[in-house]
């Protein structure tokens, strides 16, 4: 079955205080969602990730390995977390997309893996 990654995307700035009752709601709804995924048998894996200021870019260049800081990407908008689901076409995971959207409140991204 084909997998697609849906990406969530979010300012640089955003930040998520899980204290509070905004954030509760949005992980609930994330909970729900994920539930959902894997009672369709579509869950693969996900994960929400630290902000792009925690990242370390590696480069290999003629045997030699460089890491600096990162971002890598100069962007104002940030991948905050994925999902890697299986769907059986395209519009499938349009679908899961748009509960995806709706559970983080915010835009995601679909594309489809190679192979």
């Amino acid at each position: 079955m084909p997998q697609y990654l849906i990406s969530v995307w979010h300012d640089e700035t955003f930040e998520l205080d899980f204290s509070t009752p905004d954030a509760q709601r949005r992980v609930a709804q994330v909970g729900a969602f994920n539930n959902e995924l894997q009672q369709a048998g579509a869950w693969v894996f996900a994960a929400g990730l630290h902000p792009a200021s925690s990242a370390t870019v590696v480069r290999s260049s003629g045997g030699d390995v460089s890491m600096t800081d990162g971002p890598y990407a100069e962007t104002k908008e940030q991948m905050g977390g994925f999902w890697v689901i299986d769907a059986t076409d395209l519009d499938a995971a349009l679908e899961w997309a748009g509960k995806a959207a709706a559970a983080c409140e915010g835009p995601v991204e679909v594309r489809p893996a190679q192979g």
